[in-house]
C-alpha cells in the first residue's frame, strides 16, 4: 500500500483549493472545475452544505491546519440557521440569506446532517456532540420505519410524499451511524448500522442474486420497474449501480473492522469482497465504473461517474486492511480485462492492486481548478468530462472521503508491521 501520508496530502489538498473561497457570508459555494469559479446559481442544497462540514471535519481529524475546524463551524452555522426548520428538520434547498426554496425533509439529506454531526464531532467541534444526538432522535422518530431501516422523503408536515423506500438513503444513513460510532465509541450507534446494512447489503440482496435493487415499495418489496423509463434520473436512476456496490463494500469492511454484531454467514468482510467483486464485474471498464447496467450485466447508463471511482479506491483501501488482518475469507478476480472470470484466493496486495488501478485514474476526473468533474462520458460518447450542474451537491466529498480512508486503513496496516 502506499504511503498512508501521501492520501493525508491529497485530502488536504482538496479542501485547501476550496478555503476561503468557499466560504460565502452564508453558507459554503461550490466551484466549477475547470474555472475554479463559484457557482452564480444561489440555491444550498442540504446535501451540499453536509458535505461540506463533513469533508472540513474530516481534514480535522485527519490533523489538517486550524482552519479545517474554522470551515467545518462556518457550515454547521448555516446549517442550523438556513435548513434548520424551527418546525423541525432541515429543509432541502435554501438560497443564500437562507429562505426556503425546497422544503422537502428528505431522508437523504438527513442521513448527510448526521454525517455533518458526526464528523464535527470526531473534530471535537464545539455544539457538535449536541447536534448529533438532536439528529439521531430525529431520525428515529421521523424516518425510521420500524424495520430498522429509514423510510423516504416527506413534506414539511412530515408526511410521506410516495410509497417508496431506497436503498441509498439508508446506505448513507448506514454511513453516518458509523461517523457518530467513530466520534463518540457509543455502540449503539454502530448497532442501528449494521441492522440497516444487514437488511439493505444482506437479506434484501439475497432475493436478487446478491445484487444490490435501488427501489422498493414502502413494505420493502423490490421495485423493479421504478423509473425505468428515466434511466438518467439525477438521484434514482433504475439498475443496478457498481459504484454502490463499492460503496457498500467500504461500509461493511468498516463493519467488520469494529466488530459490528449481526454479521452475515463469512462475516461482514467477506460480504464486503463479494460486493466489490460485483462491482468490478457488473461496471469496471479500465477507465472507470459504468453507472448502471441491468440484471443480466447489460450496460444501462455508460457514463463513468467520479464518485464511483473514488468510492472504489475507498473499498479496496478498507478491503487490503481487512486481508491484511486476515479476516476477508472470500474470492474475488483480478485484472481489468477479466475480473471475476478467474476467482481466486484474496489478500492484501489483490486489493491494493485495485487501489492502484483507481487511483491511476484520478487525474482524468480532476479538473484544472483542482476539483472533480461530475463524470466523463463514454469513450462511444466522445469521453469528455462534465462538471456538475446548480445546485450541486458534491464538493468533492467522495474523493475526500476516499483518501480519508486510503490514510486511515494504510495507518492501520503500518502499526501492525511495528
Amino acid at each position: 500500500m502506499i504511503d498512508p501520508t501521501a492520501f493525508r496530502g491529497r485530502l488536504l489538498a482538496a479542501l485547501r483549493v476550496r478555503y476561503p473561497d468557499a466560504l460565502d457570508d452564508a453558507g459554503v459555494r461550490l466551484f466549477h472545475p475547470v474555472t475554479g469559479d463559484p457557482y452564480t446559481d444561489d440555491r444550498r442544497h442540504l446535501v451540499a452544505t453536509c458535505r461540506s462540514i463533513a469533508n472540513f471535519a474530516t481534514g480535522a481529524v485527519a490533523g489538517g491546519p486550524d482552519w479545517c475546524v474554522d470551515a467545518a463551524e462556518h457550515g454547521l452555522a448555516f446549517l442550523e440557521s438556513a435548513h434548520r426548520s424551527e418546525a423541525g428538520g432541515y429543509r432541502l434547498v435554501v438560497d443564500a440569506d437562507g429562505e426556503p426554496v425546497d422544503r422537502t425533509r428528505s431522508a437523504y439529506g438527513h442521513a448527510f446532517a448526521l454525517l455533518a454531526y458526526a464528523r464535527a464531532a470526531e473534530a471535537g467541534i464545539d455544539g457538535a456532540t449536541t447536534g448529533l444526538d438532536a439528529t439521531v432522535d430525529l431520525l428515529e422518530e421521523r424516518f425510521h420505519d420500524g424495520s430498522g431501516r429509514l423510510r423516504s422523503d416527506c413534506d414539511p408536515d412530515w408526511r410521506e410524499r410516495e410509497p417508496y423506500r431506497g436503498q441509498n438513503a439508508n446506505m448513507h444513513a448506514c454511513e453516518a451511524y458509523v461517523a457518530a460510532y467513530e466520534a463518540t465509541d457509543d455502540r449503539s450507534y454502530l448497532e442501528r448500522a449494521s441492522r440497516i446494512a444487514r437488511g439493505i447489503a444482506v437479506d434484501l440482496a439475497a432475493e436478487t442474486d446478491g445484487l444490490l435493487w435501488e427501489h422498493y415499495t414502502d413494505d420493502w418489496e423490490h421495485d423493479l420497474g421504478y423509473n425505468a423509463d428515466e434511466p438518467r434520473h439525477r438521484f434514482r436512476p433504475p439498475g443496478y449501480q457498481p459504484g454502490h456496490h463499492a460503496e457498500w463494500a467500504k461500509l461493511l469492511a468498516l463493519l467488520d473492522r469494529y466488530d459490528a454484531g449481526g454479521a452475515p454467514a463469512g462475516g461482514w468482510a467477506a460480504r464486503a469482497a463479494e460486493l466489490f467483486a460485483a462491482a468490478v464485474d457488473l461496471g469496471w471498464t479500465g477507465d472507470g465504473f459504468v453507472y448502471t447496467v441491468d440484471a443480466d450485466g447489460g450496460v444501462l447508463v455508460p457514463d463513468r461517474y467520479g464518485w464511483a471511482l473514488a468510492e472504489g479506491i475507498g473499498a479496496a483501501a478498507a478491503l487490503a486492511e481487512r486481508a491484511d488482518a486476515g479476516r476477508v475469507k472470500a474470492t474475488a478476480g483480478d485484472g481489468a480485462a477479466d475480473a471475476g472470470d478467474d476467482a481466486v484466493a484474496v489478500d492484501a496486495d489483490r486489493f491494493d492492486r485495485w487501489r492502484g488501478r483507481f487511483v491511476d485514474l484520478t487525474d482524468g476526473y480532476c479538473g484544472p481548478a483542482g476539483v472533480w468533474f461530475e463524470k466523463r462520458l463514454a469513450p462511444a460518447d466522445g469521453g469528455d468530462p462534465v462538471a456538475p450542474e446548480p445546485p450541486a451537491v458534491e464538493p468533492d466529498y467522495h474523493p475526500v472521503s476516499a483518501f480519508f480512508e486510503h490514510w486511515r486503513s494504510g495507518r492501520l496496516h503500518e502499526a501492525r508491521r511495528e
